[in-house]
């Protein structure tokens, strides 16, 4: 693996002050405060290598945010190592913050009253970016985004994928080796997700690592070729999504219609999830304590089956799983 990512041992602990909660308390601490030390990270590993996509998962507090905000300079660690191209995010971020991008479908780069063009030409000038290497670059990302016509409107009239569009235009224009996606598809809808997903297999084909987190797991499901899953600060899983579903447990997600009413399920192994219909119900099976060929045994002994459907779980509850199984 070529090397772009070099993470050897990170911790960040913070200190903040306890307050009490009762009025006596509360004025016991204006003069004396009690710190408590707060650990966000605890020691993570990993290297992540050059062409990657990467999906940085974990639950709110699980540590994945300030690990992002050091790998991209924002953020001192209190011990450990970071290498990324070479450079140490933190000493050398002016150099280094020239090799990276970044997209935060929660805050935008744009300028609300100028058009996106206007704000690309800002960034040329904040980047350094050489004419001729510009003017190939948004010609190239202009036509990949076929935003030839969005790009001349003020940002303030265009639709959330239209903006979503130049947010990722303003990340690439410097033509960084690593981009950072935070929530880059939240709140678009299926066509817009399906183009902004499309752009990163693009870009990614010529290169460019992305590591992703969010919360729509459609994106890390559909984008990611690896997956790391940190929970209470720590790394709980690094590989593929279809090691995770192996690690967590076999699981299949069935979806079965009947003729009659559907029956009450009374199998180890198996929990109805969802009832469609008084006919039809979801039911997450345990392979590991009831094989398929069994449950559909089981059941057909019960009733009259018109339809059914077998799939693997949805990687929501596969994660949801893992974070079960790992907490302390």
């Amino acid at each position: 693996m070529n090397k772009l990512i070099e993470v050897s041992r990170l911790t960040k602990t913070y200190t903040t002050f306890q307050r009490g909660h009762t009025f006596k308390e509360s004025l016991k601490s204006l003069l004396y405060r009690q710190t408590v030390e707060v650990e966000a990270v605890k020691g993570i590993s990993f290297q992540i290598g050059r062409g990657e996509i990467v999906g940085f998962l974990g639950p709110n507090g699980a540590g994945k945010s300030t690990t992002l905000k050091i790998l991209t300079g924002v953020l001192h660690p209190t011990s450990g190592d970071v290498r990324i191209m070479g450079y140490v995010p933190w000493k050398q971020r002016k150099s280094y913050v020239a090799r990276i991008g970044a997209v935060f479908g929660q805050k935008s780069q744009l300028l609300w009253d100028i058009p996106p063009l206007d704000a690309f030409h800002m960034n040329k000038a904040i980047y350094s970016i050489p004419q001729a290497e510009f003017d190939e670059t948004l010609e190239e990302l202009t036509e990949l985004l076929d935003v030839r016509d969005v790009v001349r409107k003020p940002t303030r009239q265009l639709s959330l994928g239209e903006r979503m569009k130049c947010e990722f235009m303003m990340a690439m224009l410097h033509r960084p080796q690593i981009v950072f996606l935070d929530e880059p598809t939240i709140g678009l809808d299926v066509i817009a997700k399906e183009n902004i997903r499309g752009f990163i297999w693009k870009m990614n084909r010529k290169g460019v690592t992305f590591i992703l987190t969010t919360h729509d797991l459609d994106d890390v499901e559909q984008l990611a070729g690896r997956v790391i899953v940190v929970n209470h600060g720590e790394i709980v899983f690094d590989d593929t999504i279809g090691a995770m579903r192996t690690q967590v447990g076999g699981g299949k997600m069935i979806r079965l219609l009947t003729e009659d009413r559907f029956p009450d399920l009374q199998l180890r192994g198996a929990a109805v999830v969802r009832m469609i219909s008084p006919h039809e119900a979801e039911i997450e099976l345990d392979t590991g304590l009831l094989k398929i060929n069994e449950f559909f045994a089981a059941v057909n002994g019960m009733c009259t089956l018109l339809d059914m459907s077998v799939q693997e779980l949805p990687i929501d509850r596969v994660i949801k799983q893992l974070y079960l199984t790992k907490s302390p």
